[in-house]
């Protein structure tokens, strides 16, 4: 719960960046398209809290998970159905699944991604270079939801410094 809330202070700050008019009714809507690479524990809760929130801004668009489609959606046994080989819907929305290794492959610039949520616990993206990774392949920021391994990477805290946190102060926090 802890790192659920870190990370949805941290998208909802992003939407300042997202924000737009409608033409038609002229009313302001939001959306920040999300990749969530890795989906384990953390990832899958991030998924069930956004799910459960009716007109969110947020729009989960791809998971990266090395497990494949089959395996996220028995994981999210009673939230998804398995659509085809490459997407789950999670209550008529759809949610595309890659397992790529290569993070320069990563679809998040075709995707057109605004935030990674990074949470696999290899520590392979927890460091500047690693995290980087995910800027190169098209995305704006990323979320490490575990304490980074570079000094020059922001930490922010939930009750500690979470109101130092500001969309501009850097590309990639943990």
């Amino acid at each position: 719960m802890f790192y659920n809330r870190l990370i949805f202070l941290t998208l909802f700050s992003s939407l300042n960046q997202a924000v737009r008019s409608t033409p038609d009714n002229g009313k302001i809507t939001a959306e920040l398209k999300v990749a969530i690479n890795g989906f384990g524990r953390i990832s899958r809760n991030f998924l069930r809290r956004w799910h459960g929130r009716k007109n969110s801004p947020l729009d989960v668009v791809v998971v990266n998970d090395s497990g494949g489609v089959k395996n996220a959606s028995h994981l999210l046994k009673y939230d998804s159905i398995l659509v085809d080989n490459e997407t789950i819907s999670v209550d008529g929305k759809l949610i595309k699944v890659v397992s790529s290794r290569d993070t320069l492959k990563f679809p998040w610039a075709d995707l057109g991604i605004n935030t990674v949520i990074e949470v696999k616990g290899t520590g392979v993206f927890v460091d500047g270079p690693g995290a980087a990774k995910h800027i190169q392949a098209g995305a704006k920021k990323v979320i490490i939801t575990a304490p980074a391994k570079c000094v020059d990477i922001p930490t922010y805290v939930v009750g500690v410094n979470e109101q130092d946190y500001y969309h501009d102060v850097a590309n990639i926090i943990s």
